[in-house]
């Protein structure tokens, strides 16, 4: 006897489950199974049907038939037989007999098929040999659930981890704000006590307002919140240092307590004057300044390649008095053919293109003067570059995760072009919720954990021909390769893409050349590894 297939379909003809016991098409069997309805003829009770290729054995089950095809060859005895014992194992599997429990149990049903019947053939088997023998423990499976239960068990712990750190970054704020507040009403009270005692005049005595150790900024700030009292105009200048001498040093004690658990302070400093407020760009002093600046937005793949390599830069001008605005600038551009150059509307742009020379459409009308507080002064020229070719990108990341049994060990390697020098570089590296700073066992410069934030920061101060290249090691618990990126990157540097400079500054109403100066910068807007 050979069995083709055993089926279950509806009355209607619908075929619910079906498992082939020899090598059929998938075209063949549908076509058996689709013509099974048409013979069974109405009001009889018929318990096999013939062609000329097949026998059909069925047996109706409420509104199902229980189906064995067969070769015309096979002993019908014997293929009653094992219909018998099917129709026995499909109520044990599925309790409902309808077409939503035979498709909810279709896999316990093949399964029991194949114990019953093995390569068309039946199977010296009872109903409670094949529960057991598909009740039986399979050490796949055993393994498959406890990986996945771990795998639950991991989660819950990172979720607790997360949840333990954000209620600690809570305590530590308001930890942090209750002793700024505190901070504030001493201050007030030492520096009053302290000024009383030491009886400084309006006129600063020996220390003056302060300002030649750079603090009055700070000062001014502390002074004017001391219990809402306004300083008299006697005594203001001198408060800068009569604070920073009653407070200095228990102020900064508690500052560096908070650094060291991870905290980010923000000194409240509010400068009086707007140059003050950059640190980047200290105030000119000379009449004349001129400031070239490249802004780098980069966009690495982790894998190598460029996705985005964007350069934007500015070349302004700012100039202190009227008298010295009657002037043109004369430029050297570098030999880049791929960047372009825009000048500002105002700017006289064949005489740009002919001689490299910015100047004004009207001669007669000088440069605007900047205020004391504008740094960034009137921009006369903009340029752009583009491009895809990683062998210009000043500083390439590469990242290499690797899990070890209860670790994650993650090396990461920097290569800087020959191109530039780049100074206080910072490469920061995301991280996973950890309890403790993760462990660096190896390092090229210095490192901190910013456990806020969960991201660790590599610092290197400069990076010159003497380390070009570098590597850190560190180890954390295991975690996916993909929490580790974006690692985000800053750096300035004292030369630019464009190797812009200025030549000469050319005065249009006669005289000696006045005096000027030149700074240039490239800096990082947004430079990343994805």
């Amino acid at each position: 006897m050979v069995v083709l297939a055993a089926s279950i379909v509806s009355k209607s003809g619908k075929v619910l489950l079906s498992r082939q016991f020899v090598d059929m098409t998938r075209i063949r069997i549908e076509g058996l199974l689709a013509a099974f309805p048409k013979l069974v003829g109405s009001g009889k009770q018929h318990t096999y049907v013939e062609t000329e290729n097949v026998r059909y054995v069925y047996q109706p089950i409420e509104a199902l038939y229980l189906l064995l095809v067969t070769n015309k060859q096979s002993n019908i005895l014997e293929d009653l037989e094992t219909l018998r014992l099917l129709s026995k194992l499909v109520p044990e599997y599925s309790y409902s007999l309808d077409e939503e429990g035979i498709c909810k149990n279709a896999f316990e049903l093949i399964f029991a098929f194949d114990e019953v019947i093995s390569l068309g053939h039946k199977e010296n088997v009872t109903v409670a040999q094949v529960k057991q023998y598909c009740e039986m423990e399979s050490h796949e499976e055993k393994l498959h659930k406890l990986v996945m239960q771990s795998k639950i068990n991991e989660t819950k712990d990172r979720m607790k981890q997360k949840a333990s750190e954000i209620d600690k970054s809570k305590i530590e704020k308001n930890r942090g704000d209750k002793g700024f507040m505190s901070l504030q009403s001493m201050g007030s009270g030492r520096i009053e006590g302290g000024f009383n005692d030491l009886s400084i005049s309006s006129g600063g005595g020996g220390f003056g307002s302060g300002s030649n150790f750079g603090l009055s900024t700070e000062i001014d700030s502390y002074s004017s919140k001391s219990k809402g009292r306004p300083p008299s105009s006697a005594t203001a200048p001198p408060k800068g240092l009569g604070m920073q001498l009653g407070k200095s040093q228990r102020t900064n004690q508690f500052l560096e307590s908070l650094k060291a658990e991870g905290e980010v302070i923000v000194e409240d400093i509010q400068p009086k004057l707007g140059s003050q407020s950059r640190a980047a760009a200290p105030p000119p002093t000379d009449p004349i300044t001129l400031t070239v600046e490249e802004k780098l937005n980069v966009t690495l793949k982790r894998d190598g390649g460029v996705s985005n390599f964007d350069v934007q830069g500015t070349l302004s001008l700012q100039i202190l008095n009227q008298e010295d605005g009657h002037i043109q600038v004369q430029i050297e551009t570098g030999r880049n053919p791929s960047i372009l150059f825009k000048t500002h509307p105002n700017i006289n742009k064949d005489l740009f293109s002919n001689e490299n020379i910015l100047g004004l459409k009207d001669p007669n009308r000088p440069f605007p003067t900047g205020q004391a507080g504008d740094a960034a002064g009137v921009g006369l020229l903009k340029w752009r570059m583009q491009s895809t070719d990683e062998s210009i990108v000043p500083l390439t990341i590469n990242c290499w995760p690797s899990v070890s049994g209860n670790e994650t060990y993650v090396s990461i390697e920097y290569e800087a072009s020959a191109m530039f020098d780049l100074q206080n570089v910072v490469i920061s590296v995301p991280l996973p919720a950890l309890r403790e700073a993760p462990s660096v066992k190896q390092i090229d410069g210095e490192w901190r954990y910013d456990s806020r934030n969960s991201i660790l920061e590599w610092s290197i101060l400069l990076i010159d021909n003497s380390n070009r290249s570098g590597s850190m090691e560190f180890v954390v618990p295991p975690a996916d390769s993909s929490v580790f990126f974006p690692i985000s990157v800053r750096f300035s540097a004292t030369e630019t893409f464009g190797e812009l400079k200025v030549a000469n500054v050319l005065p249009l109403k006669g005289g000696n050349p006045p005096k000027y100066s030149q700074r240039t910068q490239l800096i990082t807007e947004n430079y990343q590894v994805v």
